[in-house]
């Protein structure tokens, strides 16, 4: 809503158009009128809207006037018929033309000269021009009508009728037609295509502050049963009800109404959602991030449930589709279903739901938020703005130094050479075997998010993956995970030059992992034995993965991984007892099977000596 309102008078000379601006601010008819007023401002304290109002005369530079109204009124003196017709001829169709967003109040002056009205001849003006609010007749000698006038200028300007009401077609225009359906879906809280007593109640009170009473309620319904077909149904109030309210609003000059539903919902005057709305402000220091907390869960959860009609506890095609009719379009694609768990029908589950609003959260905060306000979380929640949903993180510096995190969510970034299993591992942290992925391949994604238990508390793993270092950020993460093929004698090179190059000098824990274990072992380059750069280095040894079996894939390493996030000060056992960096000699021959992985990493696990060669 506009801050302060311009008001701009514009009629022929001797129309009265000064004697209105002072018979408004001396409370009586001026006995001398000068040529034109100069610019007075009303105070916000004085006026209903509580907006400051500058009310200007016209000085004869009508363009350089109209630049900067906000509302014209068009004053003609209705015993002059010249006056009259000049409107008809000339001014309307000046605004149209130049300014056609601006609102025009026809004002028909020195009403107690006339008998009769004027309206029958303005009537036709007022068909023509869309930008006509309304007419006035008013009299500036005998104060009749003057506050009227100027608070029907002042409404015209806060509270348009041109975005919401197509006069010709008497029906509400496509824009708030959508607006008030979405407001309507949102306010149906059980999702049954009616708003019962209770909605309806809890919707007034968010609007206007005060639930209805009883009686009022059934008022409200008996005119809607009596002018629809279809607008009451089961004792509560439909879709096409709640329309024609809204119509029956507008049509009866009480617009303001509207714009009060609209604005609450975060509407502006094009019947856009406001940046404000949609993105509060949020603050997101370097080194933290964002997670849900519990109010941003519960909310989604109970939105979940309201769409989940068969109660199967999934969401299907069209129960999703469903959720996202408030947005103007649907945010997720296809790629979803390989980003989260899904059922074994495939569809999103609970589970999957939370994972995946944790990933947005999390990568793109004003993304978060922006939906968040597309789903009507402040009002629906009473809270202030979407911010109330969200937890900012302390700085991961903070964290380190204190040796534990509060945080909640982990993104692991995944490296390997091209062929090293990385998608693979990322669809088998969703419990799908190679056999299933390559059954039911869909989009892929960048991501996949799963929680894992960490020391008996649930942590959200974001796994994407890496390979990208055109600037510094882009080695940012939890922790990272070095992937290798035990079949491609080439594939543990590409891990130790990224590792050397971006990450050994990082605080960032790594985990290096041998895949398709299942697959014959070939000999790495020489020189490069994957458990010798381990020990030296300081890195627990290359965990064993395969993800080719019958049933889905151990979760193992993703545990190893989202500990090693929530823990990332927590020394390994190898760099207690060489300290970081030291160099360790060893046999130029030395290889070690992948047989011996699994006992490598157990032994390292438990903390007994980590030297996977020892007996």
């Amino acid at each position: 809503m506009k801050r302060d309102v311009r008001i701009l008078l514009l009629g022929e000379a001797q129309v009265g158009k000064t004697s209105l601006i002072m018979a408004l601010v001396g409370e009586e008819f001026p006995e001398e009128v000068p040529p034109r007023a100069e610019e007075i401002t009303i105070p916000a304290d004085v006026t209903p809207e509580k907006v400051p109002t500058h009310i200007v005369d016209y000085s004869g530079r009508a363009l350089s006037c109209l630049a900067s109204a906000n509302v014209v009124c068009m004053v003609y003196d209705v015993t002059k018929e010249a006056t009259i017709d000049k409107v008809m001829e000339g001014w309307p169709h000046l605004c149209s033309v130049s300014f056609p967003r601006i609102p025009i109040i026809l004002v028909g002056n020195k009403s107690d000269l006339q008998v009769g009205s004027s309206m029958e001849v303005i009537l036709p003006i007022m068909n023509q021009f869309s930008e006509i609010e309304t007419c006035v007749e008013c009299s500036a000698k005998n104060l009749k009508n003057i506050s009227e006038l100027f608070y029907y200028a002042q409404k015209a300007v806060l509270h348009p009728t041109a975005p919401l009401y197509d006069p010709e077609e008497k029906q509400l225009k496509p824009a708030c037609a959508r607006a008030l359906t979405r407001i309507f879906n949102l306010s149906d809280q059980d999702n049954n295509q009616i708003l019962s007593d209770d909605e309806l109640n809890y919707f007034q009170k968010s609007c206007f502050g005060n639930p209805l009473a009883p009686q009022a309620l059934e008022d409200v319904k008996m005119v809607v049963w009596k002018n629809t077909t279809d607008g009451v149904q089961d004792n509560g109030l439909t879709l096409n009800g709640f329309l024609f309210l809204n119509t029956l609003f507008i049509q009866r000059g009480r617009h303001e109404t509207t714009w009060t539903i609209l604005r609450r919902f975060g509407y502006d005057d094009e019947l856009e959602l406001t940046d404000d709305y949609l993105y509060p402000q949020i603050r997101v220091p370097p080194g933290c991030s964002t997670e849900l907390n519990h109010l941003g869960y519960q909310f989604l959860q109970r939105l979940f449930e309201k769409h989940d009609k068969d109660q199967d506890g999934a969401l299907s095609h069209t129960e999703l589709q469903n959720f996202f009719s408030v947005f103007p379009c649907v945010p997720w694609g296809p790629e979803l279903y390989n980003t989260v768990c899904t059922t074994d029908k495939g569809l999103l589950s609970l589970h999957g739901f939370l994972c995946q609003w944790t990933l947005v959260a999390y990568l793109d905060v004003r993304h978060c938020l922006e939906c968040l306000g597309y789903l009507g979380y402040p009002i629906l929640s009473e809270q202030d703005s979407q911010t109330q949903a969200l937890t900012v993180t302390r700085e991961k510096r903070i964290d380190l130094e204190k040796g534990q995190t509060q945080r909640n969510v982990f993104l692991c970034k995944v490296l390997g050479a091209r062929g090293a299993g990385k998608s693979a591992f990322l669809q088998a942290f969703l419990g799908r075997s190679l056999a299933a992925q390559r059954e039911k391949p869909g989009k892929p994604s960048l991501y996949t998010i799963n929680t894992v238990q960490v020391n008996g508390q649930e942590k959200y793993l974001i796994v994407s993956v890496g390979g990208t270092f055109s600037k510094p950020s882009d080695t940012a993460c939890d922790v990272a995970c070095f992937i290798y093929s035990l079949s491609d004698p080439k594939s543990f090179s590409y891990c130790a030059s990224i590792y050397k190059q971006h990450y050994l000098d990082s605080q960032i824990p790594c985990v290096f992992v041998a895949s398709k274990t299942d697959l014959p072992e070939a000999s790495q380059q020489p020189g490069l034995f994957p458990t010798e750069f381990c020990y030296k280095h300081c890195l627990p040894p290359p965990f064993p993965f395969s993800c080719h079996s019958q049933g889905p894939p151990s979760t193992a390493v993703y545990t190893k991984l989202a500990t090693a996030a929530t823990f990332p000060s927590v020394s390994f056992p190898w760099g207690a007892l060489l300290g970081r960096g030291a160099a360790v000699a060893a046999p130029a021959s030395l290889a070690v099977p992948k047989a011996r992985l699994d006992r490598a990493w157990s032994t390292w696990d438990s903390g007994r000596c980590p030297c996977p060669w020892q007996g």
